[in-house]
């Protein structure tokens, strides 16, 4: 049996598509779904059960000896969220909990991060773990903080000892998704992806608006990130299912940082219109905290064997966009 919490969210439905395609039809999903649309995410799925977040642990317990391993993908993820005790709550004490839980019954643990934990970059993207090195990074909101103490949390665990000393799981991964784009996040408001948000306004005859830079060293639009397609972060997490030996805390984009003006330029390609793009300022409440460049140090993980490349921005977003967005059915 595999668990995914956050099974009906934007990867956690994406990774069910990924383990359901290489065999594993054994699936219980911990999830709420809400009043809106997450339910379509997994409506093609086969699933074995739908657990509340609040009946997991009780779950859990009742059937111990059959879960080989659980994907935590669950989390207040929005990066604007300022109720910092529900996002302690969800990010941190229930990570920990099934941390636990996970090393007391050999059960593997693979759990989301994130790029936020790098907060503005000024110590760069490179997925180190050790406490020390850990202790280096500013993240800039609740969110990216609250990944961050996790992973600071498990740092010390595994490389500390002594009064950390505790059960590991069998296997552990922490995965600092940077950028995800891609089906199934429609539900996100205002978390969707740049693409997302833009295709409607695209096919519509908009305009896309860019922020201007505030920086000399960057152009209008010229902002980039590392920009990364979800079918790309399920692909990691299934090599790392088929290879359990495998541990660490691992940066997951492309390596290749993009700018938002690429990216927007990509998705009128892959609508067929012509490319208007227009440049607005700022608001002055995101200047101060404002990236103006990511990218995955991805040595760390080709290190590690993973050795599949990484989609292209301009054929993710062409597949994205025909064969997702501008279908009927938009869903995987």
């Amino acid at each position: 049996m595999i668990i995914i919490t956050g099974g009906t969210g934007f990867i956690g439905s994406n990774l069910a598509v990924g383990l359901q395609e290489k065999g594993c039809n054994d699936l219980v999903i911990c999830d709420w779904l809400g009043s809106e649309d997450k339910w379509r995410n997994v409506a093609k799925r086969e699933i074995r059960d739908i657990v509340f977040p609040e009946k997991l642990f009780d779950y859990l317990e009742r059937h111990k000896k059959e879960i080989d391993t659980i994907f935590h993908m669950g989390a207040i993820s929005s990066t604007t969220e300022k109720d910092a005790d529900l996002i302690v709550s969800t990010n941190f004490n229930l990570s920990r909990e099934l941390w636990k839980w996970c090393g007391q019954h050999e059960v593997r643990f693979i759990y989301a991060s994130s790029a936020a934990t790098y907060g503005d970059g000024d110590e760069g993207f490179t997925d180190f773990e050790t406490p020390d090195e850990l202790a280096t990074l500013r993240p800039l909101n609740p969110y990216g903080w609250s990944k961050h103490l996790f992973d600071r949390r498990i740092s010390r665990v595994v490389h500390g000892g002594g009064k950390h000393a505790e059960q590991l799981p069998p296997q552990w991964a922490g995965l600092k998704f940077f950028n995800v784009y891609g089906p199934n996040e429609y539900h996100k408001g205002d978390m969707m992806s740049v693409v997302c948000k833009l295709y409607p306004q695209v096919v519509a005859g908009a305009t896309a608006k860019l922020f201007k830079s505030h920086r000399p060293d960057f152009e209008d639009g010229g902002q980039t990130r590392d920009f990364v397609f979800v079918e790309d972060c399920v692909s990691v997490m299934l090599w790392l299912y088929e290879n359990p030996k495998v541990n660490g805390l691992f940066n997951v984009g492309t390596g290749k940082s993009r700018s938002f003006r690429e990216l927007a330029e990509a998705t009128f390609a892959a609508a067929g219109v012509r490319p208007k793009i227009s440049y607005i300022d700022m608001p002055m409440h995101l200047r101060e905290k404002y990236q103006y460049f990511t990218e995955a140090d991805t040595a760390k993980l080709r290190a590690a064997g993973y050795a599949k490349p990484f989609t292209e921005l301009e054929d993710g977003i062409r597949h994205y966009v025909r064969d997702f967005m501008a279908c009927e059915d938009k869903y995987r």
